[in-house]
């Protein structure tokens, strides 16, 4: 059983509880054009081409059979439609300007790699996290891989941004002890033009996942011009709030089970966006402060919703 996966993030301390090693696969079903790991978008491997980082030794115009690695006018390009990510480039690149990204592993060898930190794990109750991309895009793997660290006696968590097939979903929860799922906006228009899809199907997924058992951490991306009004962050804790309700009345504890975290916008995704030939649109925004995201929680937590940020 093998997977498309573009980075293994050891020692994580943002995605669940205690230290944790973070597998991202890729592959999404949305195009938030913000987004922190537009490497993770596309299912399939990509080239990543930092000019900046290039050192003029034409090592890769040599070793590219399809024309896709050229010169114009003195100039390292790379031609992306010929390309055919063969990665011979990248191997004789020395400087690093064109990186694999994105590479078929079985989940032998992931489970492997998650295994070597499980001293962390146990000292810490840590665990193993699968993100992306989105995980439940490769629903075989994302499930053989959570089942393999189930049996391995480690905390398993999957960050999910709800716009999949509920059947997809619905079998990774038996091997998952924690749902961690974006909530982007309420209006489905909105949601449309920031991320490419309505949010009907997300809503319907958190609305299931907070009948069920496992804690949840609902996850806003605090984005100007999406989502960054204390009105528009109201309407989503209100939301986490009847999922609060609806845990309750199945039996469940709600108010300790289901929480909400408000993730700043950064801009440190600017040179993926340009390496992958991509049009980063989030290119003129400006992190919010440290005094709106308080005003954002305290928003959030009138509520009686647990809320963090960062």
């Amino acid at each position: 059983m093998e997977g498309v996966v573009f980075s293994i993030q050891r020692f994580s301390i943002h995605d669940g509880p205690g230290i944790r090693t973070t597998v991202f696969l890729k592959g999404c079903s949305l195009r938030c054009f913000w987004c922190h790991n537009p490497e993770g978008m596309r299912p399939k491997p990509d080239i990543q081409f930092f000019p900046d980082r290039c050192i003029g030794c034409d090592e890769c115009i040599k070793a590219c059979q399809h024309g896709a690695a050229i010169k114009v006018d003195g100039v390292r390009v790379y031609d992306r439609e010929k390309c055919v990510v063969c990665g011979e480039c990248v191997d004789t690149c020395y400087a690093g300007a064109r990186v694999l990204t994105g590479k078929y592993m079985s989940v032998d060898d992931v489970v492997s790699e998650v295994l070597q930190d499980r001293a962390f794990y146990e000292t810490s109750n840590g665990g193993v996290t699968l993100s992306g991309g989105e995980p439940v895009l490769q629903p075989d793997f994302t499930y053989e891989l959570l089942s393999r660290c189930k049996a391995e006696g480690l905390h398993t968590a999957i960050e999910t941004c709800g716009n999949v097939r509920w059947e997809d979903e619905a079998r990774m929860m038996p091997v998952t002890d924690l749902i961690m799922m974006d909530i982007k906006h309420m209006d489905s228009a909105k949601h449309r033009w920031a991320t490419g899809a309505p949010n009907e199907r997300i809503l319907a997924a958190a609305r299931k996942f907070a009948a069920m058992e496992q804690p949840i951490i609902f996850r806003i991306p605090v984005i100007p011009t999406v989502n960054d009004t204390v009105e528009e962050v109201a309407a989503i804790a209100a939301f986490v709030r009847e999922l609060i309700e609806v845990r309750n009345q199945a039996g469940g504890d709600g108010e300790h089970t289901i929480s909400l975290e408000l993730l700043p916008f950064h801009r440190l995704a600017g040179d993926k966006y340009r390496s992958l030939d991509m049009d980063y649109r989030a290119r003129d925004l400006i992190t919010p402060t440290r005094e709106h995201m308080q005003a954002l929680t305290e928003a959030a937590r009138s509520f009686a919703v647990e809320t963090r940020s960062r």
